[in-house]
């Protein structure tokens, strides 16, 4: 199998939230959200999602256009539709759009679905679309825009409307079950255009066009991608106002970390950040996680005069809390807490 990256392009700013706002709806809003790992951009597609192995992938064409009329989406599907026809096999194919016209869809209350939910008329302009630009394509064979494979293509496009959700939205989802710890929307805001950022700036890191891959998985060799942690991350960092994995000692750590022998407070402090990191990126735990984290926010806000200590045993007696985060132990809870109680009070 070879694969030859073409048709590559530069974000501009309506596609940018645009893309941002696919990537959040692969990470939090499908059934098999849990399953993607990587986000690839600009690379097969707008959007790639993949595995932790980079052996399954999930194809995104997004753009921030409202109201497109069927031909108009037509026109957009052609790069899944080069994707359909490759040797590569994808889960799903995803065309993410701002708006679309009334003529689309037979219940126009759905904002996902299949062709199934397309209307006839409709389907036959998406056809007329996505053969004339296919056409014009110099990436897409001619001999390949036949009936069949375009009827077959159909059957497997996933249509998903965002039908102007605020980028805040998105962001919310990713802890979407902890309403306490869910910041104000300006903070919210901050976190997408954060992602929104990072995700455009892949796009400088050099260019793809014309690149032979063999395997799926070389394609990560070109750092074009984020990942569910690094996302993760910026969210709670946001949150708590401080990277929670950076260096140096938590001040309200101080104390505890003064009690121990100097030759061992390194390898201590070490084994400490290794286990909230663990304990973040933790897929099979993460609500456990974010539960932990949501207590912990709220007793330092409820008791900000608390010493490290008695938020410990305050958190000890909350049931279930701990034991969902199996990545703590004591020390390393404890050291959690000061990161937190720190972040929050500053």
């Amino acid at each position: 199998m070879s694969y030859t990256v073409k048709s590559s392009e530069r974000l501009r700013k309506s596609g940018s939230e645009a893309e941002t706002k696919a990537l959040l709806y692969l990470m939090n809003f499908r059934p098999d959200s849990d399953d993607i790992y990587y986000f690839v951009v600009d690379f097969f597609n707008d959007l790639t999602g993949m595995d932790n192995m980079a052996s399954r992938l999930w194809d995104v064409q997004s753009k921030g256009a409202h109201h497109v009329s069927p031909k108009a989406i037509g026109k957009e599907l052609v790069t899944l539709f080069k994707n359909y026809m490759s040797p590569l096999t994808f889960e799903a194919y995803i065309l993410f759009i701002g708006s679309v016209t009334g003529s689309l869809r037979k219940d126009s209350s759905l904002t996902t679905f299949g062709i199934e939910n397309v209307k006839d008329a409709a389907i036959e302009q998406i056809k007329l679309g996505l053969h004339e630009e296919g056409s014009a394509k110099e990436y897409i064979d001619s001999t390949d825009l036949t009936d069949e494979n375009i009827n077959g293509f159909l059957r497997k496009v996933f249509f998903v409307i965002d039908d102007g959700k605020k980028p805040s939205e998105y962001v919310k989802a990713i802890i979407r079950q902890h309403p306490n710890i869910i910041p104000e929307e300006k903070i919210l805001n901050a976190i997408f255009n954060e992602i929104r950022d990072k995700q455009a700036s892949k796009k400088n890191i050099s260019s793809v066009e014309g690149i032979v891959i063999e395997t799926t998985d070389e394609a990560l060799n070109y750092c074009r991608h984020l990942t569910n942690n690094e996302i993760r991350l910026m969210t709670l960092q946001r949150i708590i106002n401080r990277d929670p994995l950076g260096q140096g000692i938590p001040p309200s750590f101080v104390s505890i970390y003064n009690t121990w022998p100097p030759e061992r407070q390194r390898e201590m402090l070490e084994d400490c950040q290794g286990a909230l990191c663990r304990a973040l990126f933790n897929k099979n735990a993460a609500d456990g996680f974010w539960y932990l984290f949501e207590n912990t926010y709220q007793l330092i806000v409820e008791h900000p005069d608390d010493s490290v200590q008695s938020l410990f045993t305050k958190i000890q007696a909350i049931p279930n809390c701990i034991v969902r985060c199996p990545d703590f132990d004591a020390l390393s809870l404890k050291y959690f807490i000061s990161v937190v109680k720190d972040g929050v009070q500053q």
